[in-house]
């Protein structure tokens, strides 16, 4: 892959982390500032589901984020591009969508395909 791909790929992938970074910032913030009483019950439950649900948006970031961070390795290993589990380039579309794959998508419906068997 050429390196002026390969440094517009790194660019997206660290535009990401830092955002995702300056949201869970933002969110430590923002539950640090609402951990005060709340005497009504009705406001404590909805003030606790809008909590849950920033938690578990964090969470997914977190996962993404490992994702970005392996894929900003593969970029310095030289392995950007290259399927995980065949060494088949992966298609230039797919990295275009989702950068931080790993898996072509043969291998990657493979995948699911095996998951989705296994009930997971």
């Amino acid at each position: 892959m050429e390196q002026k791909v390969l440094d517009n790929f790194q660019k997206q992938l660290v535009e990401k982390r830092e955002e995702i970074l300056k949201e869970a910032e933002r969110t430590l913030s923002e539950l640090n500032d609402q951990a005060g009483n709340i005497p009504d019950a009705n406001d404590r439950a909805s003030a606790e589901s809008g909590r849950n649900f920033e938690l578990r948006i964090r969470q997914r970031e977190q996962r993404l984020l490992s994702k970005i961070e392996q894929a900003l390795q593969r970029i310095d290993d030289g392995e950007f591009g290259e399927c995980e589990s065949c060494g088949e380039l992966i298609g230039f579309k797919r990295l275009e969508a989702r950068p931080v794959t790993a898996l072509c998508i043969e291998c990657k419906t493979a995948q699911e395909s095996k998951e989705k068997g296994q009930g997971k």
